[in-house]
């Protein structure tokens, strides 16, 4: 009896994770790409799909985002004044109707946000400190139970400003890559922009401009055009403490000298990070992160102002209360909107969207192909001499013949 060898078939994992170390805070994600109809609602309209598992919250400090979404391209109308049409055309009709095309949609299963305060020691030491590396190596261990939980596959760690910056970032790889099993990789600030934009432009298209706030840097991208500024809202805080002074003024004119927003103003805005999150949180008083609320959640320059008043004009104790400013966020968060007005002011726009994605949904997209420099027009010259109508034409040489100007009268 012949006993045939059953092909193994590799088989992808459906849940893919990433972590963004950042100089503030540490996000893992756990996500999926779902088959969405091409002409499917809004993010913002769609229903919510409930994370598959659940897993139980091991800190009480940790801010745990279970959240689902879906989206997809803005839908086209039929043509409606095709009045003949062949029986073969109305059943490929009735076909592709019975099954509409679909696309593949990054959708999160899970978010877990730990605060880890790199930025802290690059502002104080220059470097990362032994004790802040083993809080960070306990955080990674916690996401790696998760990751393992969930069996999810974790396909990137992504680390930012804080390691741009560190003098030791060796020895701070070296005990990530030992806590979660994967080597992380310290990405450039254009890189981070890039991956942000991507994000975002899977779930909202193009056409506008991306504007991640972090604690330690500022990521501005419109798809062509990319760039990192060393400022963030855990930068700022401990430069000038938890509201600006009189001194903000000079910060704001020294740091914009030598930027250049060509190509930028006047677009649509959407604004990604802690920053953002914190902001519309308590914009809507929401008490729990809730996905559909706030992805494209539009707000006016006089909302920001509102806001920002609300949250100074409280004491420390009471601003910590406030949706979306636990874990040490409500100390930075006034620097971070103090930050985002002049932005906006530059960028001379009124109103801004706010997005959920970032980062750590870039890293999980294929790699776009990097569009082709245009090539620079050549500039042609005409140095012929004008015939004057009283002068005779140069004789050209045809054969071994000489025509002239009158030889065909």
């Amino acid at each position: 009896m012949k006993i045939k060898k059953l092909a193994r078939i590799k088989v992808e994992n459906r849940l893919q994770a990433t972590i963004d170390i950042g100089s503030h805070s540490c996000i893992l994600l756990i996500a999926a790409f779902d088959d969405v109809p091409v002409e499917a609602a809004k993010p913002e309209d769609s229903a919510e799909v409930k994370s598959e598992t659940e897993v139980p919250a091991e800190n009480k400090e940790a801010a745990e985002i279970v959240a689902s979404t879906e989206s997809a391209t803005p839908s086209t109308s039929e043509n409606e004044n095709n009045e003949s049409t062949t029986p073969a055309a109305q059943a490929t009709t009735s076909e592709s109707q019975a099954t509409p095309a679909t696309r593949k949609i990054l959708v999160p299963k899970l978010q877990k946000v730990e605060v880890c305060r790199l930025g802290e020691d690059i502002y104080e030491h220059g470097k990362i400190t032994p004790e802040r590396i083993q809080e960070l190596v306990q955080i990674m261990t916690k996401f790696r139970m998760d990751l393992h939980a969930l069996g999810a596959d974790l396909k990137a760690v992504a680390m930012t400003e804080a390691m741009r910056k560190a003098e030791n970032p060796d020895e701070v790889i070296e005990a990530v890559e030992k806590a979660v099993w994967v080597k992380p990789r310290v990405i450039t600030g254009e890189e981070e922009g890039k991956l942000t934009y991507r994000s975002v432009k899977e779930w909202h298209g193009s056409g506008f401009v991306t504007i991640d706030i972090g604690g330690g840097s500022t990521e501005l991208s419109n798809g062509e055009t990319t760039f990192s500024i060393p400022v963030g809202a855990l930068k700022m805080f401990k430069a000038m403490g938890p509201i600006p002074g009189p001194e903000y003024k000079k910060f704001i004119k020294e740091t914009f000298k030598d930027l250049s927003f060509k190509g930028m103003t006047k677009k649509p805005i959407y604004l990604i990070g802690g920053t953002g999150t914190a902001l519309a949180m308590v914009f809507l008083n929401k008490q729990v992160f809730d996905y559909k609320a706030i992805e494209g959640l539009e707000m006016s320059l006089s909302d920001l102002e509102a806001v920002t008043t609300r949250i100074t004009n409280l004491s420390k104790e009471l601003r910590a209360m406030l949706p979306g400013l636990e874990n040490g966020r409500h100390e930075v968060i006034i620097c971070g909107l103090f930050w985002l007005r002049s932005l906006l002011e530059k960028l001379r726009v009124n109103t801004f969207k706010i997005s959920t994605a970032g980062l750590r949904f870039g890293l999980l997209y294929p790699p776009e192909k990097e569009p082709e420099p245009k090539p620079k027009a050549k500039r042609t010259f005409n140095f012929a001499k004008k015939t004057q109508p009283n002068e005779q034409e140069i004789p050209e040489q045809v054969g071994d013949n000489i025509k002239t100007a009158g030889d065909d009268k």
